[in-house]
């Protein structure tokens, strides 16, 4: 059997009064005890560290090296068993202390970082937990138990039984190059034909178990594999390659010329971004952050094509 130790919790709130409030008497009213008792305590403590903690400085308190150093860590561990307690609150009145979150890479996450400010702000106990995926990447890390919630997943919804997804986007995918690319040259509508004599830039799906896929696949061209939409325009504007990307995400970039919209035979193309949780989850943290997130998100993207 192993002995208690040393430092109680009594013991390291008694040293954070006397710090904090300079002198035994002023600590002991913040406590509700009498300052004999907060004496005891310290000194009871002192032996059984063999170290001196305090010292007099006339009326005040003062701490010395090793009492500074075991304050400065106790604060750490009060600060967390603080954490422990409101979490196990928040817990037994329903509220989860974690939410993790998939976002996918084509969703712009500019757009909902201030929307889970607003969550934390409500309930700051709440931890969340964010990740990137990409396609059928997102719905598996969902199938997977890996995440609670999904924000910006691409059609098809699979099916799944005891997924519940709701549409909060519908994206206008573009074709675009650098300004300097020599598909920029052609004064004529671009076909998928004058397209295939070019490397075109793809996002890898994230999936692991499930069959990945690809979106917006030029047939017959050479292809440049990246990770993620924000390495995808990034490689198209260094000129290494081009392919269809949200209009949403590269206003920026139109706009400065750095990125160009050729006119194409066909016409561009659309996509549905779906919010998707497990409806087993009853947890009052998501369901109150899926109530903000819906009334925000789509007025937000106004389909995209703005």
């Amino acid at each position: 059997m192993t002995n208690s130790p040393a430092i109680s919790i009594e013991a390291l709130c008694v040293l954070d009064a006397i710090e904090s409030r300079g002198s035994y008497a002023s600590a002991a009213e913040q406590l509700n005890k009498v300052p004999s008792a907060l004496s005891y305590i310290v000194q009871k403590l002192e032996e059984q560290l063999a170290v001196t903690l305090f010292v007099r400085q006339g009326r005040k308190a003062v701490l010395t090296p090793a009492g500074r150093h075991l304050l400065i860590e106790g604060r750490k561990v009060l600060s967390a068993i603080n954490r422990i307690s409101e979490q196990t609150q928040t817990i037994a009145n329903g509220w989860e202390p974690r939410i993790n979150i998939a976002i996918d890479s084509i969703f712009n996450i500019q757009q909902i970082l201030p929307l889970l400010k607003t969550f934390l702000a409500e309930h700051p106990n709440i931890e969340l937990d964010i990740s990137e995926e990409v396609l059928n990447g997102s719905w598996e890390a969902l199938i997977e138990d890996r995440v609670d919630l999904l924000i910006g997943a691409p059609a098809p919804v699979p099916v799944q039984q005891g997924i519940r997804a709701t549409k909060i986007a519908e994206l206008e995918n573009i074709f675009v190059i650098a300004n300097d690319h020599p598909l920029a040259q052609l004064n004529h509508p671009l076909t998928k034909v004058d397209i295939a004599q070019h490397r075109t830039v793809i996002v890898h799906d994230s999936a692991k178990n499930e069959v990945t896929w690809s979106a917006n696949i030029i047939e017959n061209s050479q292809h440049l594999f990246v990770s993620s939409v924000a390495y995808k325009v990034d490689v198209i504007v260094a000129g290494l390659g081009c392919g269809f990307l949200p209009k949403n995400l590269i206003q920026t970039q139109l706009k400065q010329g750095v990125l160009l919209a050729p006119k194409m035979v066909e016409h561009s193309q659309t996509s549905d971004l779906f919010m998707a949780w497990k409806i087993v989850n009853h947890g009052k943290g998501l369901q109150r952050l899926r109530e903000i997130l819906n009334y925000h998100l789509y007025p937000l993207f106004d389909g995209g094509n703005s």
